[in-house]
């Protein structure tokens, strides 16, 4: 009895501003083929089944599951990961105000937060407390009791809003 071949696929994605082409199994994670093909670690895989919001990257500027969103899927579009955001203004800031804030503690959830709430502040949905917690809802966090995380988006909200970084801050 032999073990049945899985057949690859020709895969060609842009990711973190790079051309990639490779071949990869139908049925691989992009968050997998980033972390160990590509070797960019700040896509953390906790869960594998979409719920606990670690491995969240941009797909075509969306934030989307890594874990459960396969390879081939991504043909012809865009992936960032955290590592594309260094010399980001908005990230910077938002990396500024969870630490300030004291929105991180192990790290584990931070990387799928900051590209949570980079979007949420893009959208202009961080807007009171409430709003910020049912953005974050998909994002599971073990340490931090959300407290510190919340106090870090309306932070980095104001502030973004403030810099003419984002289309609008908090409510009054």
């Amino acid at each position: 009895m032999t073990a049945a071949t899985t057949k690859l696929v020709d895969c060609s994605l842009t990711i973190n501003a790079e051309t990639v082409e490779a071949r990869v199994e139908p049925r691989q994670p992009i968050g997998d083929f980033v972390r160990e093909n590509l070797n960019l670690t700040a896509t953390h895989l906790a869960c594998e089944h979409g719920v606990c919001g670690a491995c969240t990257v941009l797909l075509d500027g969306v934030p989307v599951r890594s874990c459960i969103t396969f390879t081939p899927s991504c043909e012809g579009r865009t992936v960032q990961t955290l590592e594309d955001f260094a010399a980001d203004p908005l990230m910077n800031l938002i990396r500024d105000c969870f630490s300030e804030a004291h929105g991180l503690q192990c790290g584990f959830c931070t990387p799928g937060m900051l590209l949570t709430t980079r979007d949420m502040l893009l959208r202009g949905a961080a807007t009171t407390s409430a709003a910020v917690r049912l953005e974050l809802a998909g994002n599971i966090c073990r340490c931090t009791g959300y407290a510190g995380i919340v106090k870090a988006v309306l932070l980095a909200a104001e502030r973004a809003a403030e810099a003419g970084l984002v289309p609008c801050g908090m409510k009054q």
